[in-house]
């Protein structure tokens, strides 16, 4: 790390960028690629990454880095405890690494000497006192990260531990009231069918499945057809 960060600015323009994202309507994945890409300025780094547990809380998965290498963007699955990454996660709190390649622990020593990786400052995504995930720093020479930069880079992954858990929760708000909305629209033409045929609700339903597996759509389509035929008739 040839230049130093200059907390004060870099600091405020990283937040300022990042907050952008909670507000803005991009997809997740273009979230974290927006994140990477202003940690990687902000702390003048090779590679930036960000690491995030799986649905079991088991493994952290790479979702988003800058970098162009196959070999690092290929890394396999880290175990929660396993590794720098999953140790931050396991203690949610920040590990600062000399020179990866002669730490025990690290476990990608061959992709760092193929990449000219020297030190790496992995900090928690945390949310409610919970890690989800990591940010992980790269620099091309052996650096000592100052509590300054600990602390940066502490402010912009709580920023965007935010924006993912945020995201997610919209993500998971939207398919909710999206199933809410199929149901209440298979009901009503569930009631369709029992009155102009004169079934019961089991074989009404059975009914537009029948009709949903034969013509390879979807129940909510099969029903919102039955809906608008009715209207159509007046």
């Amino acid at each position: 790390m040839t230049k130093k960060i200059r907390p004060e600015t870099h600091h405020i323009e990283a937040l300022s960028k990042i907050s952008q994202a909670i507000t803005s309507d991009l997809y997740l994945e273009d979230i974290l690629r927006l994140i990477v890409a202003v940690v990687a300025q902000v702390m003048n780094s090779k590679i930036c990454s960000i690491m995030l547990l799986d649905e079991k809380r088991e493994y952290l998965v790479i979702r988003a880095t800058q970098s162009i290498s196959e070999d690092y963007n290929k890394k396999q699955p880290l175990k929660v405890g396993e590794g720098i990454a999953g140790k931050v996660v396991a203690a949610n709190k920040p590990i600062s690494v000399y020179n990866v390649t002669q730490e025990k622990e690290y476990k990608y020593k061959d992709i760092a000497k193929k990449e000219g990786l020297a030190s790496l400052l992995c900090v928690p995504l945390s949310v409610k006192n919970k890690a989800i995930g990591v940010i992980n720093v790269y620099t091309t020479a052996p650096h000592k990260f100052t509590k300054n930069e600990i602390n940066v880079l502490t402010a912009v992954a709580s920023q965007a531990a935010l924006v993912i858990e945020n995201t997610e929760l919209m993500v998971k708000t939207k398919i909710i009231q999206e199933e809410l909305e199929s149901r209440k629209i298979i009901e009503r033409a569930k009631g369709i069918l029992m009155q102009e045929k004169k079934i019961c609700e089991d074989e009404a339903y059975r009914l537009i499945q029948k009709y949903s597996m034969d013509k390879r759509k979807s129940m909510r389509q099969v029903a919102e057809a039955i809906i608008m035929t009715k209207e159509m008739r007046g």
